[in-house]
């Protein structure tokens, strides 16, 4: 076995095995650990060339794996952009932005993040001529607090010569008033007629702002990631590829990569991703689709229709039989796919969608996720288990808004489940979590407290029932997102034989109160066996 290059040991260590925390020590020698047990136990493994840590009170964990994020659009709207998410009325937004346009003013376009009207006074969708009267000299793009619509100023409208004769995209929508003209809103794929302006980067700029991305996932304890793509709404991902490849290649990544480009019928741009991207640290994981948008702009695809907007169900990206055609395609050629299902009629569709992929393909370890579950009907609870499908939830987003937002839009006859994470584990599926970040911050913590809390956006608790221990919580931040990537031999729990990925936090979660559990920093990281990240450290010999 030879002497250990580190050892990690303290009095609560969470393996992931068990429910709660042990007190032991943990060998690692180059990437991998091979013991653990009691400190006399592997002391027999330490000699002078070895590294001692003694974490004393903090919790040792597996590291954090956020299942769900975009890390570059993310990067840049974390960076770069005015956060709107306390922003109570338009006019206050629309000043936010100017305030900050005042700031940048280098910057070609001015972008924003986290306005929500649903959290106005007025509950009313916003106009461009309120940005024009605090910045009209250059163009403005403003995402909602959930990136599924945005807003922006006249020049932007003038400089991507946006006009009211412009056709609506596929599946989104270009927002004019009763008399046609534009108000400055932009549905679903309808943003990236802005976006694809915007987004035009310095490849220089684009490796500084993940150099910023791998600084603060390591900062939080997060090793690896799932970076999901397919909306125009964000830069193009596959021309990041080369900067994070150079970082792999140059043993620069400090977070592991897992990325699933856009489900396309052609399947040969897929193939061939896969083959050029099998590292150990950053690999080809499969593919995502849209099938649907969100709640609060009614184009969350439901099974019945809006109670706020009786004329509609809101919409699929593709016929459902498109839908259907495109997983039976894939599924064949052994692909994971993930799909965007937040609606009841999405979700359903989506495990229908599994569900013929696997009469016609036959049974297989498939491991399809569905993203968001934000709302359920009780028929489809127990489907999760039957086809093998992961539940991927996001569960910060319960804090984005106000539970009004769902329920102002949604009739009980619908049965609608919310967020339904603990009705799901119940059935025995499997449930992973994740950010979906630049929508919420990366901070795996949030989420973990809002897995146990269910607090909306006031405070108040959410379907309280379905909550779930802290213990599920960081199972799901860790172990299953290693499951759905296909990494559980190597990744997800600690144990020997296991790639050393580890997070220190300086509290043990298990024994404080769960308010605490947002004040809780990372002391150490550690990704591939070497320590990336570390603070307040206690070193012995």
């Amino acid at each position: 076995m030879g002497k250990a290059d580190i050892v990690i040991y303290g009095q609560h260590v969470f393996t992931g095995l068990q429910d709660g925390p042990i007190q032991a020590a943990i060998a690692i020698k180059e990437n991998k650990i091979t013991r653990i047990g009691s400190i006399e136990e592997i002391k027999s493994l330490i000699d002078e060339q070895t590294k001692v840590y003694d974490m004393e009170d903090g919790l040792i964990i597996p590291g954090f794996h956020d299942f769900h994020m975009h890390i570059m659009m993310g990067s840049i709207l974390q960076e770069d952009s005015a956060k709107l998410f306390v922003a109570a009325s338009e006019e206050e937004a629309a000043i936010t932005v100017g305030e900050f346009a005042a700031t940048r003013p280098n910057d070609e376009w001015i972008f924003g993040v986290g306005w929500d009207h649903t959290n106005w006074k007025n509950k009313v969708l916003p106009h461009r001529t309120t940005l024009d009267k605090y910045i009209c000299d250059r163009p403005v793009l403003l995402f909602n607090a959930e990136v599924h619509y945005a807003w922006v100023n006249s020049k932007a409208i003038e400089m991507i010569q946006l006009t009211k004769d412009t056709p609506n995209p596929e599946y989104g929508e270009i927002g004019k008033d009763e008399k046609g003209e534009l108000t400055g809103l932009l549905f679903e794929q309808a943003i990236g007629y802005a976006s694809e302006h915007a987004y035009k980067i310095t490849k220089e700029k684009r490796i500084k702002l993940f150099q910023g991305f791998l600084n603060e996932t390591k900062r939080l304890g997060i090793t690896s990631v799932n970076d999901l793509y397919g909306a125009k709404i964000a830069p193009n991902p596959l021309d990041d590829l080369e900067i994070f490849k150079k970082f792999d290649q140059e043993g620069l990544l400090t977070t592991r990569i897992h990325f699933s480009p856009e489900l396309k019928m052609d399947l040969a741009d897929a193939t061939e991703l896969q083959k050029n991207y099998q590292s150990d640290k950053l690999t080809f994981s499969g593919l995502k689709q849209f099938i649907d948008g969100v709640v609060t702009s009614h184009t969350a695809f439901l099974l019945d229709h809006y109670k706020d907007r009786p004329n509609t169900k809101g919409s699929t990206t593709y016929p459902a039989e498109t839908i259907k055609h495109l997983v039976k395609k894939a599924d064949k050629e052994k692909f994971q796919i993930r799909f965007h299902a937040i609606g009841n009629g999405a979700v359903r569709l989506a495990l229908d969608a599994f569900e013929e992929a696997r009469g016609v393909n036959g049974e297989r370890d498939a491991r399809h996720v569905i993203e968001h579950v934000e709302v359920l009907h009780p028929d489809d609870v127990h489907r999760f288990k039957e086809l093998d499908v992961i539940a991927s939830f996001q569960p910060k987003h319960i804090e984005l808004m106000e539970s009004e937002a769902y329920t102002a839009r949604i009739s009980e006859k619908q049965q609608p489940l919310y967020y339904p994470i603990k009705t799901i584990v119940d059935t025995g599926a499997k449930i992973a979590f994740g950010t979906d970040f630049p929508v919420v911050p990366l901070n795996p913590m949030m989420g973990i407290y809002q897995a146990i809390t269910r607090k909306d956006l006031t405070g108040k608790s959410w379907q309280e029932s379905e909550s779930i221990t802290l213990a599920q919580a960081l199972k799901y931040y860790t172990a299953t997102p290693a499951f759905g990537s296909f990494r559980e031999k190597d990744l997800g729990t600690l144990e020997a034989g296991k790639i050393a990925d580890i997070a220190v936090l300086d509290k043990n979660l298990f024994s404080i109160s769960t308010e605490e559990i947002l004040e809780t920093e990372v002391k150490m990281t550690m990704m591939d066996g070497k320590i990336v990240y570390e603070s307040q450290i206690v070193q012995t010999v």
